[in-house]
């Protein structure tokens, strides 16, 4: 039965998203798999690239897969409730991951998870996005100024795609947050003193 579209369906779709995306699946991987608390590794962050600074490439590639199917996830549920709680439900997600209440409001940078969001929201969106971060990993490695670029090119392709719509506006709002989270990582590519993913071993 759809959710209504008054304040209160608002209300608990974005409760229901929030909740969804606060799963950190990159930290309860890790302990799974006996590597301890991944956020005393490397960045100390949650996410699949961190994942990856303890050698489990496995690991890291489910993490970045469940990481982004909770995204795709609650924008997915929300649109069997009406379309028009979808942004919400993208929006929601995405802050859950980034702000989880199990981890004292501390979580992850939100790549994976507006990635998911964006696809099930807008798949040509998430499209364009996902080959760009590809793309740029590939060529230097870095998979901070690949998540950097793909966020400030998603409005962009959001823009061009949809037009002036609802996705339009919480695409431009995901991308904010990814890049505000993704500061210090600024800094540190500037600084020329951010760390390169390990593609394959021996590099």
């Amino acid at each position: 039965m759809p959710v209504s579209s008054g304040a209160g369906g608002y209300a608990i779709c974005a409760a229901l998203a929030f909740l969804l995306g606060s799963v950190p699946f990159g930290l309860i991987l890790t302990r799974v798999a006996g590597l301890g608390d991944i956020r005393r590794i490397g960045s100390g962050n949650i996410g699949a690239t961190n994942v990856l600074r303890t050698g489990r490439k496995g690991l890291a590639a489910l993490t970045l897969l469940l990481d982004g199917g909770k995204g795709a996830a609650a924008v997915l549920v929300a649109h069997a409730w009406g379309a028009e709680l979808t942004a919400i439900a993208a929006l929601a997600a995405v802050l859950g991951h980034m702000f989880p209440p199990w981890l004292g409001f501390n979580g992850g940078k939100g790549v994976a998870t507006s990635g998911g969001a964006l696809l099930a929201l807008a798949w040509p969106v998430g499209l364009a996005c996902g080959a760009t971060w590809l793309m740029i990993v590939i060529a230097t490695r870095y998979s901070s100024l690949a998540a950097i670029a793909a966020a400030a090119l998603a409005p962009v392709y959001a823009w061009l795609i949809t037009g002036a719509s609802a996705t339009s506006a919480v695409t431009l709002v995901i991308a904010l947050l990814v890049l505000a989270r993704h500061r210090d990582n600024a800094l540190r590519l500037v600084r020329g003193e951010e760390s390169r993913v390990v593609l394959r071993r021996g590099h």
